[in-house]
């Protein structure tokens, strides 16, 4: 409605106000008043409606964003465990090697490889002047097999 209409009509009213009797200017009061309370419960409830509408919204975005960045999170925990797993698989793998070469005792393997304190002769070991052959242990041609004996 133009503003002129809203005036007249309120000129209107306050004339039909003005000439009606007083238990009906009661009763119309206790009506207004009935009718501003409804539309301001009302407007109350749809602002109400609109906020919780709008707290579910926000809460289920949020819900969204921390469900991706749990993942996210998740994901990069797991490449950074593999990667440390791979990591200790090859230092194991290099501390294997080491050790084997560092143990090795045998006299069969190869000799480059470093010889444990057992390995190492003493003193004890070393031959002495009795333990030198004399004349008498050389063999001699007698001493040799041939195929027909």
């Amino acid at each position: 409605m133009g503003n002129e209409m809203k005036k007249t009509l309120g000129k209107a009213a306050k004339k039909v106000l003005e000439h009606t009797p007083e238990p009906i200017k009661e009763e119309i009061k206790d009506k207004v008043k009935e009718k501003a309370k409804e539309k301001f419960v009302d407007s109350i409830q749809d602002k109400a409606e609109d906020a919780t509408d709008n707290l579910k919204e926000a809460t289920e975005e949020k819900a969204e964003q921390f469900e991706d960045k749990a993942e996210e999170g998740k994901e990069k925990a797991q490449d950074a465990l593999l990667s440390v797993r791979d990591k200790v698989g090859k230092v194991v793998e290099a501390g294997e090697d080491f050790q084997d070469k560092v143990s090795s005792t045998k006299d069969d393997e190869d000799d480059r490889k470093i010889k444990g304190v057992k390995s190492i002769k003493s003193y004890t070991d070393m031959k002495g002047a009795s333990n030198v052959k004399s004349s008498k242990n050389i063999k001699s041609s007698n001493d040799i097999k041939t195929m027909g004996s």
